[in-house]
């Protein structure tokens, strides 16, 4: 007899790699590098520059979004030359920024995720 597979287990699995991608933006700094790369490729210096942090928390951070795949590099002389590998990321930020100013401060305030939440705590 063949066992039928649960569904809420099989929408937990497909919605998880959307999940993970949230996740890997879910972080400002991330968000600010790739909101910096939705306007042309740059160097680590010029992130540095945009995100206003230290080049090793940037580094670690553009680590991140490499390993996601969705940022990688190319030698330029000494330096490296990042960019989005997926320009539809431009789009995603648009409809979220959409998202945003339909929901007015909600999103901010939300008790759970908002600025102030406590999903935000470092135990």
């Amino acid at each position: 007899m063949e066992m039928m597979a649960d569904p809420v287990e099989l929408q937990r699995v497909e919605l998880a790699p959307a999940a993970a991608l949230f996740r890997s933006l879910g972080d400002p700094t991330r968000l600010a590098i790739v909101r910096r790369l939705a306007a042309g490729p740059a160097r680590v210096v010029e992130l540095v520059q945009a995100v206003g942090l230290a080049q090793s928390t940037v580094s670690k951070h553009l680590a991140c979004l490499r390993e996601c795949g969705l940022v990688d590099s190319a030698p330029v002389g000494r330096a490296s030359l990042f960019r989005l590998t997926q320009p539809a990321l431009i789009d995603v930020l648009a409809s979220a920024q959409i998202v945003l100013d339909a929901t007015g401060e909600a999103v901010a305030v939300c008790p759970t995720y908002g600025i102030d939440g406590c999903a935000n705590e470092t135990p």
